[in-house]
């Protein structure tokens, strides 16, 4: 049985749309080396693949992903320092992978996220979650730190929260992971995917390589100084869109009073 799931929607509602399941159900979707191989790959594959135009991420059973599984933990107890950089750069990687992704991302939380689990949630551009669902940064608590997801999880989080969920590792809900950031939205569990069908219909309303521009867009002002550099930048961003055939074609539908190509 494979650790990860890949299904690709080809009509109704959902067409075009990918969902990447983490199939470790038995050990709430804890992930090792393998698992993490196996994302990166998936998330290359479909970000790379004209059919795709989203990406939600599950986790089979009651939960989300309780982060790091314990045997692969044990043995990099074991490991030299140069092999743990090298075994830590797999996880780096992957999250990278996810959140740099060409295709939107949306990560649907039924259940428990702890530790590297609350890493994929950030890492993903939108989080859906169950009002059920619960979080928490574990990592103190084995006397280790959450060093590659912080991040992500500081971005979605924010620095004064992190501080204090850091360094308690105490759970939090879904509400509370609202508040934060962490997550978008929170529905009843048996609404759940009804709540992520709309997102996705919002998302196929708009024109993917703009979609992609945008995210491109985020990671090129986020955190940067308004300068003259950054302003003629945005501008560059913007022209170039205007003229793209997505640019022309959007802006022509509208005025045209019509549907744009990506929707028809």
């Amino acid at each position: 049985m494979s650790d990860i799931l890949i299904d690709i929607a080809g009509s109704g509602p959902l067409g075009g749309v990918a969902t990447v399941t983490m199939n470790r159900a038995e050990v709430h979707n804890a992930f090792n080396e393998r698992v993490i191989a196996d994302l990166t790959d998936a998330v290359l594959s479909l970000g790379s693949n004209p059919d795709v135009r989203a990406i939600l991420l599950r986790g089979a059973g009651k939960s989300f992903s309780a982060g790091a599984d314990l045997g692969w933990m044990k043995k990099m107890a074991g490991y030299s320092h140069g092999e743990n950089v090298e075994d830590a750069m797999g996880l780096a990687t992957m999250l990278r992978t996810l959140d740099e992704c060409p295709k939107p991302t949306i990560a649907v939380v039924q259940g428990p996220a702890f530790g590297g689990g609350v890493g994929l949630v950030a890492a993903c551009d939108i989080a859906i979650a169950a009002e059920t669902a619960s979080f928490a940064l574990t990592e103190v608590r084995l006397g280790l730190i959450p060093a590659v997801i912080s991040p992500y999880v500081v971005a979605a989080m924010g620095e004064r929260a992190c501080r204090r969920y850091f360094l308690t590792a105490e759970r939090f809900s879904a509400a509370e992971a609202l508040r934060l950031g962490l997550l978008h939205q929170t529905v009843p569990a048996t609404e759940l995917d009804a709540a992520v069908e709309v997102m996705v219909r919002n998302l196929l309303q708009c024109g993917p390589a703009s979609q992609t521009a945008a995210k491109e867009l985020i990671r090129a002002v986020a955190r940067r100084p308004l300068d003259d550099a950054l302003v003629r930048d945005t501008a560059e961003r913007i022209a170039r869109q205007r003229a793209s055939d997505e640019g022309r074609e959007g802006v022509g539908a509208f005025l045209e009073k019509r549907e744009p190509a990506w929707r028809s």
